[in-house]
């Protein structure tokens, strides 16, 4: 069976706990795989396949923090597999075992004794020029906001054909409930249990009181377009990664992705202990 290893190999601990992991696992019998990037980082060079030939893994194991379950979720691409967040970082609000843990959760994913998430994503087509430029996929959220120039952007919201308002500001958020404790939650969005199935849009430091967050069904589609070309100087990030913004914007169009990350759970705390502990404790 294959086991993909995903490390932050800026994280002494990380490249130090993949290393240990991929020597057990080769000694079990399994074949451990690294991003070849990532392999070379982590100096198991001998373990690095390209993307194209990760394929659909058993298993796969983020060792780090949540910015490592996310760059996981990239890795795999659409593949339907279950993630094991190691948490060996600041926060890890999506993970799935500690780091003194890391062998005990590997077993019991491995066994197929674990508890399995179903988180839904977002899929983003980029339109400028008249035509559409790129596809994404994310886990947490897009933002669509202001640029290099720093100048305010004039955004307006559709959903399912809909206009429901423009205003200008730094831009705005549309994410997963899965991403509403992250940039979401700091432009003032809700926290949403992951169970919930529908979209967060939450404008960012709009310039009215009007513009309030909003939450869709997950089969809306929401569009948001920039029309004052003297106020559309905007960049698209996904998942905290930038997306080409050479040319201006014209288009974002976001609705829920077609296949889920799936997200292992070793007992210990459900959505509302995290909670309780990472944003309401005194």
């Amino acid at each position: 069976m294959r086991v993909l290893v995903v490390p932050n190999t800026a994280n002494a601990a990380a490249v130090s706990s993949s290393v240990e992991l991929v020597t057990w696992l080769s000694a079990q019998g399994y074949e451990p795989v690294l991003s070849r990037d990532d392999a070379q980082s982590a100096g198991l060079a001998d373990f690095g396949v390209p993307p194209t030939e990760i394929g659909e893994p058993t298993l796969v194991v983020a060792l780090g923090g949540d910015g490592t379950i996310i760059k996981a979720v990239h890795v795999l691409g659409e593949a339907e597999v279950p993630i094991l967040g190691v948490n060996l970082g600041r926060l890890g609000f999506l993970s799935g075992a500690a780091g003194e843990d890391m062998r005990r959760a590997v077993e019991t994913a491995l066994a197929g004794e674990a508890r399995v998430e179903r988180r839904a994503t977002i899929q983003i087509e980029l339109a400028m020029d008249g035509r559409s430029v790129g596809t994404y996929r994310a886990l947490n959220e897009v933002f669509l906001g202001r640029g290099a120039s720093g100048r305010v952007i004039a955004v307006e919201l559709s959903v399912n054909g809909r206009s429901l308002i423009r205003y200008g500001g730094d831009g705005i958020v549309v994410a997963t409930p899965t991403g509403s404790t992250a940039y979401a939650l700091s432009a003032g969005g809700p926290i949403v249990s992951p169970g919930i199935r529908g979209l967060l849009v939450v404008p960012v430091a709009p310039h009215t009181i009007a513009a309030r967050p909003l939450v869709v069904e997950s089969g809306d589609v929401i569009e948001v377009t920039l029309p004052d070309p003297g106020r559309s100087d905007a960049c698209l990030v996904v998942d905290g990664d930038m997306a080409p913004c050479r040319n201006r914007i014209e288009r974002v169009t976001v609705k829920q992705g077609e296949h889920d990350v799936l997200l292992v759970k070793l007992g210990g705390r459900d959505f509302y202990d995290v909670v309780a502990e990472e944003f309401f404790r005194c």
